[in-house]
């Protein structure tokens, strides 16, 4: 019988509120860029790239961690597809006509909504493997 950990009411609380703020500050600093509305897209696909991405990957390893059969490829794919968003992002601040300040901003908010949506799949699915028949929740 496997045994899953119960995530701290703190801790998920924590994470929700990591991925809402950096998602929120960096879609809000979008907002209000004084940038071309196709240079607005790029970045917003490249957070919601992103942010699919950091998902996936860490569903992946998980799911090698557990031994639930992950094929190479689509591990392949998922960590080709996180480095792809990384460096889009880089190439795109690098090349912008943005003061250091603004470039910063968007690549600290969006490495830390990458962070934050890792934490929060791995409470949801810790949650939701607690649901499931057969595994015996841990106390805190």
């Amino acid at each position: 019988m496997q045994t899953v950990q119960r995530p701290t009411s703190a801790f998920v609380g924590a994470s929700w509120a990591a991925l809402a703020i950096g998602a929120i500050a960096f879609l809000i600093g979008l907002w209000n860029a004084q940038m071309q509305l196709n240079e607005k897209g790029y970045y917003l696909t490249l957070l919601l790239f992103g942010l699919f991405a950091a998902v996936s990957l860490q569903k992946t390893v998980r799911d090698r961690s557990e031994g639930l059969p992950v094929t190479g490829i689509y591990a392949g794919l998922c960590w080709v597809s996180l480095i792809a968003a990384i460096l889009l992002l880089t190439v795109g601040l690098w090349n912008a006509t943005l003061a250091p300040s603004e470039k910063g901003f968007y690549a600290m908010s969006f490495s830390f909504s990458l962070f934050a949506v890792v934490a929060v799949q791995k409470n949801v699915r810790d949650l939701g493997s607690l649901r499931e028949p057969g595994l015996k929740p841990e106390l805190e």
